[in-house]
This record gives structure tokens, C-alpha cells and sequence, in this order.
């Protein structure tokens, strides 16, 4: 049911788009990430559809971190040399882009006091954005395979 959504989904919207940039720019978009995450949600669920499907698709206004999405927004925005990052969407900007946080991107950043809230939601994604924007304002997000690596690596480190 939920895998028939997002076929139906992603042919209504190849119908009159050229790319799933457009699913997630909101009219007048400013580059607030967040209103194109739930832009892009409540965008997704127009068409109708079970109510067991929306636990596909995160948003901020449901205070989650979106992990997934955001990391798919890296994907799509950034460009990078190394075959990670395409750099194929042009209308949000790296600058713009809120850091992918889960469990090793979360221990890591609470390691080296890059967050202070105690839970781990949008607020923390883009407490840990606006840290990392401390580094390079440009591009913030490019610190979170860093980020997620040492966690990976290093699984006994503490908050």
C-alpha cells in the first residue's frame, strides 16, 4: 500500500515536473529548509492515501529531526568531487541545507559540545546546523560525514 503511494505519487508529479526539485520548493521559497520539508509532506499526501503511509515521510512541524530527507536534500544540493553529492538541485543552496543528524552524528556532536538540547529533533538538527555554520557558513552541512564516520569508529565515546 505504502510502496503504491509513492509510485502514484511520483507519476502524478513526472506528469507536468521535470524533477523532484519542484516537490519540495514551495511557491516564493526564501531558503527555509523547513517549510520546504513541509512543503514537500503535505505536497506528498495531496493525493490521498492511507493513514499508515505518513510514517514514510518526516517533517519538521512533526518535530523530527528528517533525517532521511535532509540527508537526500545533501545529496541533491551539494556538489563535491567525490561522487557522493550530486549538486543537481540549484534552487536551495548548500548554505541553506540542515545537518543529517542520527544516532553517531548525535553521540559525536554531544561529545564535542556542538549541541546542548537533551532530545534529538528538528531543533537539534538545526542547533547542530547553526554550530557547524560556525565552521564554514557556506557549507555547514559538509562536516556530517565527518561527524557520522567518528561515530561509527568510536561507538564508546559519551556525550
Amino acid at each position: 500500500i505504502d510502496l503504491l503511494h509513492f509510485v502514484s505519487f511520483l507519476k502524478h508529479h513526472y506528469k507536468d515536473n521535470d524533477s523532484l526539485e519542484s516537490a519540495f520548493v514551495p511557491p516564493r521559497f526564501c531558503g527555509d529548509v523547513e517549510s520546504a520539508l513541509n512543503h514537500f509532506r503535505k505536497y506528498f499526501f495531496s493525493l490521498g492515501h492511507e493513514a499508515r503511509t505518513q510514517k514514510h515521510i518526516a517533517c519538521p512541524d512533526k518535530k523530527s529531526a528528517c533525517k532521511r530527507l535532509n540527508m537526500f536534500l545533501r545529496w541533491m544540493v551539494r556538489d563535491d568531487d567525490k561522487g557522493v553529492d550530486f549538486g543537481i538541485w540549484k534552487q536551495i543552496i548548500p548554505a541553506d541545507l540542515i545537518c543529517p543528524i542520527d544516532v553517531h552524528v548525535n553521540r559525536v556532536a554531544r561529545h564535542f559540545k556542538l549541541i546542548e538540547r537533551k532530545q534529538t529533533d528538528w531543533q537539534t538538527a538545526v542547533e547542530l546546523t547553526d554550530k557547524l555554520k560556525e565552521f564554514d557558513i557556506d557549507d555547514p552541512v559538509k562536516y556530517d560525514f565527518a561527524l557520522f564516520g567518528f561515530g561509527v569508529e568510536y561507538k564508546d565515546i559519551e556525550d
